[in-house]
């Protein structure tokens, strides 16, 4: 079956453009030109993905993203424009999974989309299965299961996105070592994707508010300026 991407832009051309891309490498498409009409759409029908522009009437992507994310850890690629810092780091801190910037390849967006779901799947638990023993992770008060893609903190659970939790496992994987940069980078999207340290710094803002949440007292994720992080155990 055709794994299925949302596309979400006002740009009919790109829409147009993106889905013929997308349909010619094997995906099935949907296209919506605003975020009201992708929020029913999502909703109705989860696709596998959903490439978001940020710039759109009615629903922009930040609004769209932050009411998806209220019932779903779909992954997301955000779409900006070049002087969109400002609201790429705010999808990031929102739980966006990637951002590509306009204007784009296509045959970076698909690679892009292509590794997103290769993690996806790799964390994705089957659904009545059982973890295999060495996938369940314990470092203090905190459980990765990596069968099930769950995360608890003191027992209560703690919903991540594919890149936030394939980020606290590498972090969490060795307690006391600094993982720089670029290493939670090939962790995250893999060798062969490059985003910028803004990107890793975001997932690890939002990582942090969502165990605080949980326990205002986390401080297991530590920072080095100029080094990287670290995750330490208690």
């Amino acid at each position: 079956m055709a794994q299925t991407i949302a596309l979400v832009d006002d740009d009919r051309n790109i829409l147009t453009s993106v889905s013929m891309a997308l349909e010619a490498e094997g995906f099935e498409v949907r296209t919506y030109t605003d975020g009201s009409e992708a929020l029913r759409g999502i909703t109705q029908r989860p696709p596998d993905l959903a490439v978001l522009d940020i710039k759109m009437p009615r629903m922009d992507g930040l609004e769209l993203l932050q009411r998806l994310r209220q019932t779903t850890q779909l992954p997301v690629i955000f779409l900006t424009s070049k002087d969109d810092e400002v609201d790429e780091l705010m999808g990031l801190r929102m739980g966006a999974d990637d951002y590509i910037k306009k204007p784009f390849s296509q045959r970076l967006l698909i690679e892009r989309i292509r590794a997103l779901l290769r993690r996806e799947s790799l964390a994705r638990d089957k659904e009545a299965g059982v973890a295999e023993p060495g996938q369940v992770l314990t470092r203090g008060s905190m459980v990765l299961d990596g069968a099930r893609h769950a995360c608890t903190w003191r027992g209560q659970p703690i919903d991540l996105t594919v890149t936030e939790f394939l980020l606290v496992k590498a972090l969490a994987q060795r307690p006391g070592h600094v993982k720089s940069r670029d290493q939670l980078m090939d962790a995250a999207y893999g060798e062969h994707v490059y985003v910028d340290d803004r990107t890793i710094d975001s997932h690890i803002k939002r990582l942090r508010k969502k165990f605080k949440a949980i326990d205002p007292e986390f401080s297991q994720i530590e920072t080095l300026y100029g080094v990287g992080y670290r995750y330490k155990e208690q």
